[in-house]
């Protein structure tokens, strides 16, 4: 079988069209299937209203354009806005089936990104989305179709606009695309929607180790942070380092720090003739590191392997740990909680706004309460444990996103044909 694929992708590369394929408009595909222009299966229509200020806790359910490409998968399931009945009367009502697009997005990507309707709730669509409402096709089939690579290089080139990408519904209605018979598409949209729950799925895992994990965290670090024993300063885990050296004449990597405890960054400096300091500090794994100028805002990390001799300026100081006390394993879940990202903004004074600076000498001043050692050890071998669990689901989940998509092409275009008796794929 796959030797089969492989050869007709050959002969397809080489310009040849395989025995029982045709040439079409949008490439080559099997003899029994059609193209069809998007108007010639269903007709458009336009969403209105629905502004930010008009959801509502709880209500009917409101899909707002920018949603749809940031928000929801390929299905709308579960709304994520709602609007109350007087919003739903300046808007335009949709039904279950019908396939709604993103009309205007920051770049061609967002742009014309389809998902399907699939909820009984009371629907409605804001302003510059765009809904199709198809007629006797499968929709499960055409949500596919729509997001596949065959069809967003033509959504690509119909975009409108620089700073705002605009799409609109007289471009879209000349979209070709490929159509099987009815019951080949119902096939083909089974095998890739089960791809997609076991995607689901897994996510939904992630999402339930994310919150064990938290609750773990609430309950086996926040409340040593109140006990009356162990009592210290960050000074007693921690010292100051430096490491100067002269700025490099020659490109070098820099590092930086997300804020909201999201680690750090590498970014290479291309000219360092336009960096005005002339000493720079190298940074080592399993070290401390701060960013003063947003350390209230969660710019702390711990330095790993791969940040290990980056530079950076004086704005970032590094600590290395007193492992009498303190382990850089159990800081690394210590650093992210409310309570410590509480104490950094409280020992960073400042202005209105973002000006706000931390105190290197109060920062040494945080007071808190350490388990022994060991303690520490077991706390943070197991969060540990639930972020390799949590890592090796997303591997995963990458590795079937890989699978879906390159299912999607072979399907979507006929290369791989699917038995609609026996659901098996055959050449």
């Amino acid at each position: 079988m796959k030797q089969e694929i492989l050869q007709k992708l050959e002969k397809i590369r080489n310009g040849e069209v395989p025995e029982g394929y045709k040439e079409s408009k949008v490439g080559i595909i099997p003899k029994d299937w059609e193209t069809k222009d998007l108007f010639e299966i269903g007709t458009f229509f336009k969403g209105k209203g629905i502004s930010i200020n008009e959801i509502v806790k709880e209500g009917m359910c409101g899909i707002r354009y920018g949603e749809i490409y940031s928000t929801y998968d390929l299905v709308v399931e579960k709304c994520v806005s709602h609007i109350n009945l007087e919003s739903a009367k300046n808007s335009k009502k949709v039904k279950r089936g019908d396939l709604l697009f993103a009309g205007s997005g920051e770049t061609a990507e967002d742009i014309g990104k389809c998902i399907l309707l699939d909820t009984l709730k009371d629907t409605y669509a804001g302003g510059d989305t765009i809904v199709f409402r198809k007629t006797e096709n499968c929709s499960q089939f055409l949500v596919l179709a729509l997001n596949s690579e065959y069809v967003i290089s033509q959504k690509r080139k119909l975009g409108q606009g620089q700073s705002i990408v605009h799409i609109y519904p007289d471009q879209l209605s000349k979209i070709k695309i490929i159509l099987p018979k009815n019951e080949e598409q119902k096939e083909i949209s089974k095998i890739l929607f089960n791809l997609r729950k076991i995607i689901s799925k897994k996510n939904e895992l992630i999402k339930n180790l994310v919150e064990l994990k938290k609750g773990f965290v609430q309950k086996l670090v926040n409340p040593l942070l109140k006990e009356k024993n162990n009592m210290g300063t960050l000074s007693k885990c921690l010292t100051s380092t430096s490491y100067p050296v002269d700025k490099p004449s020659k490109p070098y990597d820099s590092l930086g720090i997300r804020s909201h405890c999201k680690g750090t960054m590498i970014k290479q400096i291309k000219e360092p003739n336009k960096v005005a300091m002339k000493i720079l500090y190298k940074v080592k794994e399993n070290e401390l590191i701060v960013n003063i100028t947003f350390a209230w805002e969660g710019a702390i990390a711990l330095l790993s392997k791969k940040d290990e001799g980056k530079l950076v300026s004086h704005r970032f100081p590094t600590f290395k740990f007193n492992e009498e006390f303190a382990i850089p394993d159990y800081f690394k879940h210590l650093i992210k909680t409310k309570w410590f990202v509480f104490q950094l903004s409280l020992v960073s004074p400042g202005g209105a706004g973002r000006n706000r600076v931390l105190s290197k000498k109060d920062f040494l001043k945080i007071k808190l309460a350490l388990p022994p050692v060991e303690k520490q050890r077991q706390i943070a071998n197991f969060l540990n444990s639930l972020d390799d669990q949590i890592d090796l689901l997303k591997k995963e989940i990458n590795n079937l996103k890989e699978q879906k998509r390159g299912l999607m092409q072979l399907l979507l275009t006929g290369i791989v044909r699917v038995n609609v008796k026996d659901n098996k794929n055959v050449s």
